[in-house]
């Protein structure tokens, strides 16, 4: 039994942000190498703080679905897993155990080898017929003054096409450190040029940060007067969405520490749970917003206000995943990084099977099952605010400052709007969901929006867009 966790930064903004992780874990799941494939996020859910309890196995091997190693990696990935590591990650991985399962965690995909063929294969793809006669390419990376680390796999990959001789100049620039993006038309002298964003998804920087700093209208873009002339921009997709990443996942996974030893066990807490999900769904479930309801056999999910509607009205699903698509936005449209807040879309309905229930109810409300039967145990440990905000660094650390004042206004905007009692700020939950009660789901520590807000508010910023920061 084992269980391969790919790890994504999210957004609370731009639903685009896991995409790119949620495909990868299809592809993978297709494959059958790991009795599962779980997705976690430091800005969506599952949280990083939830992820490992959504696991059915004691053998699970973490995947950052980053890039290059930095902060992330290095800090708040560790950090929010419990690993008890800070700083680089040596190149087998680090092994620990934790709440009776053994977590090994790797590099991130991107400082693999091989990610400079998928930047080739991104080139080809924006301009076919690129060379080195007429062409620059330019890998264009996030970068941080955080972590001196992130921004060595950028300049590996551009020498390493630079020394191909594939190309009349090969640039490393950056979004957040020198030399910027927005110096491109000074450093880059080749009347074509291809950007390839060095990133993990499709996102709120590959979209909006990106084309704004360079100037780029779309896919091709003409520059008539440059300093070093009339010059043309074929703007990739980032390299973190092609297919190729998927084998580059399995290939560090094998290689992790200790990966061979194949001795999980069914995690007889996480399996509980569900059983007493399954129990109480063959009678007739509701969580939340959504119903179960039992047919000959199968099972039938659909938001609780169209009940009584004709199936023939409601869109029908028929897959997990059908059931994660729709539900991360709700009915205007908007993303949901928040899946408990009372904004579930209505309009359809999922028939599937028992098996398949499990992980469309995982996806509608993800750690929901595993932290509401952990309460009904007096298992579900709840995390004070400070102890929260004490946890945080970089941007975040800011936080610190904040008030209870500060605090609970935030949360009256936030917390309001959502199924979840906050026991993590002394709130009590006598009665949960399997007891009938459709809104009784816990919160056991303040979710990463709450967080983001409590910065915006610390720093006199909130209400305005927060693009970043978010």
């Amino acid at each position: 039994m084992r269980s391969l966790i790919l790890i994504g930064h999210g957004s609370h903004l731009n639903g685009e942000s896991a995409t790119a992780v949620y495909r990868y874990a299809d592809l993978i799941r297709e494959r059958g190498l790991y009795d599962e494939v779980v997705e976690g996020y430091w800005k969506e859910e599952p949280s990083l703080r939830q992820v490992l309890r959504t696991t059915s196995s004691t053998d699970v091997t973490v995947i950052p679905m980053f890039i290059s190693e930095g902060y992330f990696t290095e800090v708040v990935i560790p950090r929010e897993l419990g690993l008890g590591h800070q700083g680089p990650v040596p190149p087998g991985g680090v092994a620990r155990v934790i709440g009776g399962r053994t977590v090994r965690y790797t590099l991130p995909y991107g400082v693999h080898p091989s990610m400079t063929d998928v930047i080739l294969a991104r080139a080809r793809e924006a301009l076919p017929d690129f060379s080195a006669q007429d062409t620059a390419l330019i890998v264009l990376g996030h970068g941080t003054t955080r972590n001196e680390n992130s921004n060595k796999v950028i300049y590996r990959a551009a020498d390493l096409i630079r020394e191909s001789g594939q190309f009349a100049q090969v640039q490393a620039l950056f979004l957040d450190e020198e030399p910027k993006v927005g110096t491109w038309p000074e450093v880059i002298s080749a009347p074509r040029v291809v950007v390839v964003p060095f990133f993990a998804s499709e996102g709120w920087h590959t979209l909006e940060t990106i084309p704004e700093d360079m100037g780029l209208t779309g896919e091709v873009t003409a520059f008539p007067e440059n300093p070093h002339g009339a010059q043309t921009v074929y703007y990739a997709k980032p390299v973190g969405t092609h297919p190729a990443v998927a084998d580059v996942i399995l290939h560090l996974a094998q290689e992790a520490s200790g990966a061979l030893a194949q001795d999980g066990d069914v995690e007889r807490g996480h399996e509980q749970a569900w059983q007493t999900v399954l129990s109480r769904a063959r009678r007739g479930l509701r969580i939340g917003e959504v119903m179960i309801t039992p047919d000959s056999g199968v099972y039938e999910l659909r938001h609780a206000l169209d009940e009584g509607r004709p199936g023939a009205e409601l869109r029908t699903l028929v897959t997990p995943e059908g059931v994660r698509d729709t539900i991360r936005k709700d009915d205007g449209g908007e993303h949901r990084p928040v899946h408990t807040l009372r904004n579930a879309p209505r309009g359809w309905r999922a028939v599937l099977s028992e098996e398949d229930l499990r992980r469309a109810v995982h996806y509608a409300y993800p750690a929901v099952v595993e932290e509401t039967y952990a309460h009904t145990c007096h298992a579900l440990r709840a995390t004070p605010w400070p102890t929260t905000a004490r946890r945080q660094t970089g941007i975040y650390a800011k936080v610190q400052k904040a008030t209870p004042e500060q605090v609970e206004h935030v949360a009256h905007d936030v917390c309001t709007s959502c199924l979840r009692t906050r026991l993590w700020a002394g709130e009590k939950l006598t009665h949960t969901f399997l007891d009938g009660v459709p809104g009784g789901i816990p919160c056991a520590e303040a979710c990463t929006v709450l967080v983001a807000e409590v910065r915006e508010e610390v720093s006199g910023k909130r209400g305005e867009k927060a693009g970043h920061a978010h």
